[in-house]
């Protein structure tokens, strides 16, 4: 409600990842800021061993290390994770089996169909969009960074109070006012929360919300749920958006400051898109920009309609 490392190489759905990863590897697609690479390590050859050796040839085409890393880096994390010896097999026979397929779909004449050339251009433009904003991301988003900010944003923080407590939700107020009066004379909450809420999710647990902050809530929620004491019942139905509320209030606390292990990866992510729309901004300034309505028509300042939906 808005209110508020194993891998067993038999499974054959993760056969089936596998195979579908290493067939987009070379566009890597969506890898913005990709994690560092848990590539398989290259056979020992001595010193001599060329920084990037062929590993197969499918008819006269080469598959090289290179490419077995970029399609390790784009498996699952948990596949990533398996011994070198076993990821290092399976990827360079399902890379034959990808290149066979290659092959094949051009001696159809697939490359030369018009949709499968507008894919591929798509996914190469991706590709570059990805590089770029790599290359402009990574430097910025590293553990050092994402650690400043949390300290700097984090400074003065201290624990915010929270409460424990749990509702019932009905679409009327006669019946949260019955509500209340039967837990007045003793009525069970929980139970009647499981006979009467319509918040599915919390009736199930007895109308329990658990633990949350004031600003968690919607603020006729959260100002009247925080103006109870512990163990109290609102005398009266409390209206929001969703319904009619009866609510108790079980516990007060005060929340420990932010963690930085607990807080580390949503803070990275809140970076990458800062630095995305720094990127693009940087991108865009200087640009002619023209855009155009659904019919191909310029767009006028008095072209308020949304375009027609898909048919």
């Amino acid at each position: 409600m808005a209110l508020i490392p194993g891998c067993s190489l038999r499974a054959p759905a993760q056969a089936l990842a596998i195979l579908l990863a290493v067939a987009a590897a070379p566009a890597a697609l969506a890898q913005t800021t990709p994690a560092a690479p848990a590539a398989p390590a290259a056979p020992s050859a001595g010193a001599t061993t060329p920084a990037d050796p062929v590993l197969a040839i499918v008819n006269g085409q080469q598959i090289r290390m290179s490419d077995l890393n970029a399609a390790a880096d784009s498996l699952p994390p948990q596949a990533r994770q398996m011994p070198p010896q076993q990821l290092y097999p399976m990827l360079l026979s399902q890379l034959i089996d990808s290149k066979a397929l290659q092959i094949e779909a051009q001696k159809m004449g697939l490359d030369k169909d018009p949709t499968v050339q507008r894919q591929m251009q798509n996914a190469a433009d991706r590709a570059l969009v990805s590089a770029l904003l790599s290359k402009e991301i990574r430097p910025q988003v590293t553990d050092d960074a994402v650690k400043a900010k949390f300290d700097k944003d984090n400074a003065n923080a201290k624990g915010e109070p929270e409460i424990h407590a749990r509702h019932i939700l009905v679409p009327d107020e006669a019946t949260a006012k019955k509500i209340i009066a039967d837990l007045k004379k003793g009525g069970d909450f929980a139970a009647l929360s499981k006979q009467y809420s319509k918040d599915p999710g919390a009736a199930q647990q007895g109308g329990d919300l658990g633990f949350f902050k004031k600003g968690d809530m919607v603020p006729e929620f959260g100002n009247a749920a925080f103006a109870l004491k512990d163990g109290e019942v609102s005398q009266t139905p409390v209206k929001t958006q969703f319904g009619w509320h009866v609510i108790q209030v079980i516990e007060h606390r005060t929340a420990p400051p932010p963690n930085f292990d607990e807080e580390k990866d949503q803070l990275r992510q809140q970076m990458i898109q800062t630095a995305i729309q720094q990127a693009v901004t940087k991108a865009k300034d200087g640009l002619k920009i023209e855009t155009f309505n659904p019919d191909g028509s310029p767009v006028k300042a008095t072209d308020t309609a949304a375009p027609p939906p898909a048919k």
